[in-house]
């Protein structure tokens, strides 16, 4: 699976993350693309390195779905303790 998908995959996880877990992040919706993205890579290698699951390459495979959401809780839980006051 290529770049652009995991963008994709990152733009729908970082909005399903955000469903998920509300709250008082702040950023919009710029930030929660932006997060998700990042949230989507973070868990697609911590499938492949991490748990060796081999490539995550299916789009409509359970498990990529599954790493990129997670991946964007995760981003999204640290940007949210980061800017707490």
């Amino acid at each position: 699976m290529g770049i652009l998908t995991w963008i994709i995959f990152g733009l729908l996880a970082g909005a399903i993350a955000k469903m998920i877990m509300p709250g008082k992040q702040g950023g919009g919706w710029l930030i929660t693309i932006i997060l998700g993205i990042v949230g989507a890579f973070i868990g697609g290698l911590v499938g492949v390195y991490v748990l060796h699951w081999g490539d995550v390459d299916s789009f409509w495979n359970f498990r990529s779905w599954a790493l990129a959401i997670g991946g964007a809780l995760i981003v999204l839980w640290l940007y949210g303790m980061a800017i707490r006051k």
